[in-house]
């Protein structure tokens, strides 16, 4: 029992890095939010083909069109331990290794024939699954050889350049093959994907429900690559943002999330507020206002749900229940819309004159429902069982350590970085080190040197613990802390 816990561990834990690592390349989306969102608005209300929508909407298509290099790019940086660009190189060789080998022209020359079903399937190898698949021997192969020194004779090659060259080779590798097995999972994938959609508005629910629910072991990222990105038959944001599928349907895997970041998480931060204790009210109102001013502008959901989704499991399978809810609604009417980055007011500004937003403006209706909803059972539940949400658990305690007037970020950072890996047991019982949008992952050697409480007086807004894998919950400046914490590992 205990080696299966080991492995299975060991296989959520590894899942973590693929769905952290994919945030960096989505990242980029917002770029071609913005780009496209104006290219929309300067193309209805001057004419399609002003000269700047054309601009505009090249420059954003440029990069939707090439989600899967920089997929390829992305996953290899994120998994790599040393953060070096050679890596995202390595991925990108891999990607175009498996792309020119794998074409239609070179597998009919390779094995001789090319049915209907093998030339849609190799017609189809430039997508986001393959650009993963190529992250990952990015990463690896860097990890494995970037520190390799070969003989004098071939010294040139050493580490960094020898990386690249390797990853071509595993790529050919594998291409081998992927010749006779990609057709198959290709089948696979779109078959998942035509099933998905047959479900309809009930299928966007079922996936708006376990996206909430895989938030807590940070797998959620990997699901929304599958029904987000080409690759699997699906592609809901692609084809958004590039204003192409089908007007009522592209988009309803987004459009039920804007309800509930909006105005339903807002509404559960006002619950905890009036239900904090009286001395602790300021101060929870302080925190629950500005996660509702980020989740309802930009859509990030962490600082609320992360302040209630370890002490109260209850809560957060309730906010999953009306996230699918939600999805389920927006599809059925349809009210649609989409987004580059997250579900917040300023997507939904930029994206309104998509040609594939339809009924957008309901959105915002549906998402004074939901606030009502979310304050009232949340409320009412936190209050009937008693839930120890933000400031019901004694007195709140300032941080430590306050920072200095005119002191600048970089520092502020730095100084906070110090204190929490001090409160991690040091550097010493690091084993492990990453970071996502609003927490750090580690893995400790020995977690019973964990402060759980001084942590949360130093600004965490929780802490979960499973096995040696911990999370600190530390809010949207988590990456400045996290690079704070790399330097202080690595390099002092």
């Amino acid at each position: 029992m205990e080696k299966f816990k080991d492995v299975l561990s060991y296989v959520l834990g590894y899942l973590q890095k693929i769905g952290k690592s994919l945030m960096l390349p989505v990242a980029v989306l917002p770029a071609a939010a913005i780009l496209m969102g104006f290219g929309y608005w300067f193309a209805e209300v001057i004419d399609p083909e002003f000269v700047i929508s054309v601009i505009f909407l090249g420059a954003g298509g440029a990069i939707i069109g090439n989600i899967p290099v920089l997929f390829a790019a992305g996953v290899s940086y994120g998994l790599c331990k040393k953060r070096d660009g050679a890596a995202a190189l390595a991925g990108v060789v891999a990607y175009f290794v498996f792309v020119t080998l794998l074409s239609p022209g070179n597998v009919e020359g390779i094995r001789g024939v090319l049915t209907d079903e093998m030339d849609l399937a190799f017609g189809n190898i430039d997508n986001a699954f393959i650009g993963i698949i190529s992250g990952v021997i990015g990463g690896h192969t860097f990890n494995r050889f970037g520190g390799v020194e070969l003989p004098k004779a071939l010294g040139f090659f050493s580490g960094r350049r020898l990386v690249a060259i390797v990853a071509a080779f595993i790529a050919l590798i594998i291409s081998m093959p992927m010749l006779f097995v990609w057709p198959v999972v290709f089948t696979g994938l779109t078959n998942f994907g035509v099933a998905m959609a047959d479900l309809g508005a009930f299928g966007a629910g079922v996936y708006g429900f376990f996206n909430r629910l895989l938030i807590p072991l940070g797998l959620h990222h990997a699901l929304n690559a599958v029904f987000w990105f080409e690759g699997f038959g699906i592609a809901d944001l692609e084809l958004f943002l590039a204003g192409e599928g089908e007007a009522g349907v592209t988009g309803r895997y987004m459009a039920g999330y804007f309800p509930i970041m909006m105005f339903g998480l807002p509404g559960a931060a006002l619950a905890m507020v009036h239900t904090a204790n009286k001395e602790n009210k300021s101060k929870v109102a302080s925190i629950m206002i500005a996660g509702a001013f980020a989740s309802f502008f930009t859509g990030i959901t962490e600082p609320i749900e992360f302040s209630f989704l370890f002490v109260a499991p209850l809560l957060f399978l309730v906010h999953a229940f009306f996230t699918g809810i939600s999805m389920i609604i927006a599809a059925a009417i349809p009210a649609i819309s989409g987004f580059g980055f997250s579900a917040g007011v300023i997507d939904m500004a930029l994206q309104a004159a998509n040609p594939l937003a339809v009924n957008w403006w309901l959105l915002p209706i549906i998402g004074v429902g939901f606030f009502f909803l979310y304050y009232f059972s949340f409320r009412y539940l936190i209050v009937r069982f008693d839930i120890p949400t933000p400031g019901r658990r004694g007195k709140m305690e300032d941080e430590d350590e306050e920072t200095e007037e005119g002191e600048e970020k970089e520092s502020k950072h730095k100084k906070k970085a110090r204190k929490v890996l001090e409160l991690l047991g040091g550097k010493e019982n690091i084993a492990d080190f990453d970071y996502c949008v609003t927490r750090l992952r580690l893995k400790l050697k020995d977690t019973s040197k964990l402060d759980r409480e001084k942590l949360k007086n130093a600004g965490a807004t929780d802490i979960s613990v499973s096995g040696k894998n911990v999370q600190v919950i530390m809010g949207t400046d988590t990456q400045f802390i996290a690079d704070a914490m790399e330097a202080l590992i690595y390099r002092e």
